[in-house]
């Protein structure tokens, strides 16, 4: 009696299969979710930012900055039917979109990742797709395989550009990466770039394929209109993954934003299988992005009504406070353009509790310095204020502002954006808890000494931001205010090189044109104070005489009663001209410190501040010498003196020198005798 029923059981559950969007785990060795509407814990494990929305969308992140979202699958996959044996072939696919805020950049990008587990703790947002993080990256511990999809270029993670396609191997440093495209065989196989840029709103596909026999790994991409998978991979890597897989590993997505340009990343539709091609995803389920060229007109009701009527209440509002600007901005047509850039002054106002004095960081020449957090996104921030003239240059230098925020490296702090107010300027960074180097220095606000090791390796993040800013980025920056105090440190002390409110740019190969003297006293080039243009061997000039600084726990410039203002320079070139150059180094590091490396740091803190800016070493040279890929070039004090007499005859400086004498123990620096010390 009871087969009767077996056909309509399997009926049943045919149709059922058929109504749902997807119908996964048809089997324990593959699954296919042709969208991901009713899909509950029992089908994903979801965490962070991840949720699956009720069009159908698995929904890595949301537009908050800073942010990072995982969905697995819940249970793990035997990629090797052996302990400790090889890894079965398997194949993936999937869906996925991108929507940004703004139509000219996204941050930070999504990955398919293989796993020996569903969490990631201590991972990193942004640049680390919320997978590793500086300390975990390219460790072997990770076991992990993943397959990202970039769309922000980090120079640190050696990323070719800023939309790009990745194959990774326990480190978010790719084995091999392609700017998004695909070989079109409709076109002979042509290949086609794309662009993820969401004001194209469109939808892409990947697969990811390994062969087990071969150790072959190919990735493919292409437009969801492209309906069979190109014959050509876009990247095609020979590399063992039984060497990387634990014997049961988890499967899944991750993604992160950072800081500006937050994006939202979708996942549509995804399949896997072991030994054996990924099912086909029914496109036709899949849901559309949410595009605003979908939008009815309904939806665009929805929208502009708030605004209309937000409109309204705020020029009412503003006629009844047109006598409290407490919030005023200067805002001219020109800033429209940058767009992501530009905060509001009463977000900054709230973010500082009004700017009260609990909250300063730091007080210099050019302004003081508050401590916020955003009220939307909870993110710290620094708030430097400045004074300026808004009627000389100010649109190029804000133009420089917007350019100099787009710098990505792990030993500068990053510039977030601005505001303008009448009379002021406000410049927002990310916010360094440790504060600044100088501090550490000069034993202010009761900071621990940094002993020998601690100095050594803040020396060589300074020097790796600046030649990053020099030669790595796209184009040139000079820095033009290098000391300790510019240099903060984050969370684990490392340094950072910040305050790019002086900063300059141009593009590589063309002359600065900058003559507007700038800086501060001790570290100004002679040739700076001459001309007053900068260029990246008077920042060499600065970095020389903050490698002294660091190292002897001197300011450089210094004055006393029987001796008058000495120069750190020259006091560090006297002592290697007697033979006492250990008396230089910090007494506070009681005679504990390495001294081959201190002494070549001294050297070469003189060679960075050597009074003839050609005889100064480019950073990428400062670099080699500090990481020993080459030997300091041999020179004595007398070679110094020599360099400067012919200076002196040959060059025609006889003018510059009287107006500007020198040391008369020493060679030491030029600098102008108006400056004076701290």
């Amino acid at each position: 009696m009871e087969n009767r029923h077996l056909p309509f059981v399997a009926a049943f559950i045919l149709y059922f299969c058929l109504l749902e969007p997807f119908c996964a785990s048809a089997g324990k060795d593959d699954f296919v979710y042709s969208g991901f509407a009713g899909a509950g814990e029992a089908n994903l494990n979801l965490d962070g930012a991840a949720t699956v929305t009720p069009e159908g969308f698995l929904q890595l992140t949301d537009n908050t900055a800073n942010i990072q979202g995982h969905a697995f699958y819940p249970t793990p996959f035997q990629f090797k039917k052996q302990l400790n044996g090889t890894v079965q072939s398997f194949s993936v696919a999937f869906m996925f979109g991108i929507i940004s805020p703004y139509n000219d950049a996204s941050t930070d990008g999504m990955a398919f990742v293989v796993a020996p587990n569903k969490g990631f703790p201590g991972a990193a947002s942004a640049q680390f797709l919320g997978l590793l993080n500086s300390s975990s990256d390219n460790s072997t511990s990770n076991r992990m395989f993943a397959v990202e999809i970039d769309t922000a270029q980090n120079v640190e993670l050696n990323d070719a550009d800023g939309y790009h396609i990745g194959i990774d191997i326990n480190s978010l440093r790719s084995e091999k990466s392609h700017h998004v495209g695909f070989y079109d065989d409709e076109h002979g196989g042509v290949l086609k770039n794309l662009t993820l840029m969401s004001s194209n709103c469109k939808r892409f596909q990947v697969w990811v394929d390994y062969n087990g026999e071969s150790t072959q790994i190919n990735v493919t991409l292409a437009p969801i209109k492209v309906q069979v998978k190109p014959k050509r991979p876009l990247i095609s890597v020979t590399f063992n993954l039984s060497t990387v897989l634990t014997d049961q590993a988890y499967i899944g997505f991750s993604a992160a934003t950072g800081p500006l340009a937050a994006s939202r990343y979708y996942v549509l539709g995804w399949s896997f299988a072991m030994n054996a091609p990924a099912p086909p995803i029914e496109i036709a389920r899949l849901p559309r992005l949410p595009c605003p060229r979908d939008n009815s007109l309904q939806k665009i009701l929805k929208i502009t009504l708030p605004i209309v009527a937000a409109a309204l209440i705020f020029v009412v509002v503003m006629l009844l406070v047109r006598r409290q600007m407490r919030y005023a901005e200067l805002r001219e047509d020109w800033e429209v353009e940058f767009g992501p850039h530009r905060f509001s002054y009463k977000d900054l106002f709230n973010a500082t509790e009004g700017f009260k004095s609990k909250h300063i960081l730091g007080v210099g020449g050019f302004g003081k310095v508050y401590k916020g957090v955003l009220q939307t996104s909870k993110m710290e921030v620094a708030v430097k204020k400045v004074s300026h003239n808004s009627n000389q240059g100010m649109k190029e230098f804000i133009s420089e502002v917007v350019s100099i925020g787009h710098l990505r490296h792990r030993n500068l702090v990053q510039l977030l954006g601005y505001c303008r107010r009448k009379g002021e300027l406000l410049l927002v960074y990310d916010y360094m808890p440790n504060g600044s180097l100088d501090k550490y220095l000069y034993g202010e606000e009761n900071k621990p000494v940094l002993y020998w090791a601690q100095r050594m390796r803040i020396i060589k993040d300074v020097a790796s931001g600046l030649f990053y800013l020099h030669e790595k980025w796209e184009k040139v920056v000079i820095h033009r205010d290098i000391k300790a105090s510019n240099v903060l440190l984050d969370s684990e002390m490392n340094a950072r090189l910040g305050d790019f409110g002086l900063a300059r740019l141009y593009d590589h190969g063309t002359n600065p044109q900058t003559t507007h003297l700038v800086g501060t006293m001790g570290f100004i080039a002679p040739e700076l104070a001459q001309t007053g243009k900068a260029s990246p061997l008077t920042d060499v000039f600065a970095f020389g005489t903050f490698l002294l600084e660091v190292t002897c726990g001197r300011w450089p410039i210094s004055n006393s009663a029987h001796h008058g203002r000495k120069m750190l320079v020259d006091w560090v070139l006297q002592h290697w001209h007697r033979g006492s150059l250990p008396q230089t180094v910090d007494p506070k590091l009681h005679g504990i410190y390495n001294v081959d490396e201190a002494f070549l740091v001294l050297k070469l803190g003189l060679m960075c501040s050597h009074p003839i800016a050609n005889e100064r070493p480019f950073m990428r040279q400062v670099m080699q010498y500090l990481d020993g890929d080459a030997p300091l070039p041999e020179f004595t004090p007398a070679t110094l003196s020599s360099s400067l007499l012919a200076m002196m005859q040959n060059e025609g400086l006889d003018p510059y020198v009287a107006q500007y004498p020198w040391s008369a123990n020493s060679v030491g620096t030029m600098t102008p005798d108006i400056l004076s010390g701290r």
